[in-house]
């Protein structure tokens, strides 16, 4: 899943390809992706895009009084393409869900395409006038690379629930998500189900500081990134991440993972956890 590096990179992107240029035809090659429908989607049309922006995890394109949101979820993603197809794609068919075509100042026909990899279909893209009329938008939590270190506190302080909950509650931090959250925790020494409530202030400064290291250093290598590189570029970076039996690059030991129905997460025992093996929920109950 896309997380605030990757868009914060999209939302460059668009900056640069497609702030100027016209909005012309709108392909719907998957009519569930539409969760509004006042404005149509057909009201972007004819418009200039005047922005693109980052609400948390969603990707958002301006054009005057009207905002494109998209949020990617898991398999979403977003390819520019300099010479689209003419003819409209046919719905139902592959992975591509919207295009948006465009007239640019210089005169090309590019197009940007939302795609979606895999059989569940949570790719949603909204029209509105005030991005906090999407639900998740509205629900945000400040920004991880906004956050100061007192607020980040008080959050944590402020919820019982474990470490690698709080980091990637969107409501309670907006834009890191299961990825990050291994990397935040693991340069942070800490263990994914600590209780946020619990850290002391030592603690609660190192994750401050890992989750600004860890996002930062992100957005330095993807910001001006082709698109189509940037998920290489972020499995590139991911020290403990996706990395299971491989060793970590601090302590040399196996990387580990816990695994629940539809996801997982990868963490050191020796450098988080104190040596302590975390049980997968799989097989028997989570051990502190």
């Amino acid at each position: 899943m896309p997380e605030l590096p990757e868009v914060e990179a999209l939302a460059g992107f668009l900056r640069e390809h497609a702030v100027g240029a016209v909005i012309g035809r709108i392909d719907i090659a998957a009519l569930s992706v539409l969760k509004t429908f006042d404005p149509p989607i057909a009201e972007l049309q004819g418009r200039d895009v005047t922005g693109a922006a980052r609400f948390g995890k969603h990707l958002a394109l301006q054009a005057g009084d009207l905002w494109l949101i998209t949020h990617l979820s898991r398999g979403g993603w977003l390819r520019w393409t300099d010479n689209p197809s003419a003819a409209p794609p046919k719905p139902g068919k592959g992975p591509l869900a919207l295009r948006i075509h465009f007239f640019t100042p210089e005169g090309s026909t590019p197009a940007i395409d939302l795609t979606e990899a895999g059989t569940k279909k949570r790719l949603a893209v909204w029209v509105v006038h005030d991005p906090k009329e999407v639900p998740g938008v509205a629900r945000l939590g400040p920004d991880a690379l906004a956050v100061t270190e007192p607020e980040f506190g008080e959050i944590l302080a402020g919820t019982t629930a474990r470490l690698k909950t709080s980091l990637v509650d969107q409501s309670l931090i907006a834009g890191i998500g299961n990825a990050y959250s291994d990397e935040i925790l693991h340069v942070a020494k800490l263990s994914p189900f600590a209780s946020s409530n619990k850290l002391d202030a030592e603690a609660t400064s190192a994750l401050y500081r890992a989750m600004r290291e860890v996002l930062t250093d992100a957005v330095s290598r993807s910001v001006g990134q082709d698109a189509a590189r940037l998920k290489g570029e972020k499995r590139s970076g991911m020290r403990v991440h996706a990395r299971v039996g491989l060793p970590c690059p601090v302590c040399g030991d196996p990387v580990r993972e816990v695994s629940y129905s539809e996801r997982s997460f990868q963490y050191c025992a020796t450098c988080q956890t104190g040596g302590k093996i975390l049980a997968d929920r799989r097989m028997s109950r989570l051990l502190k």
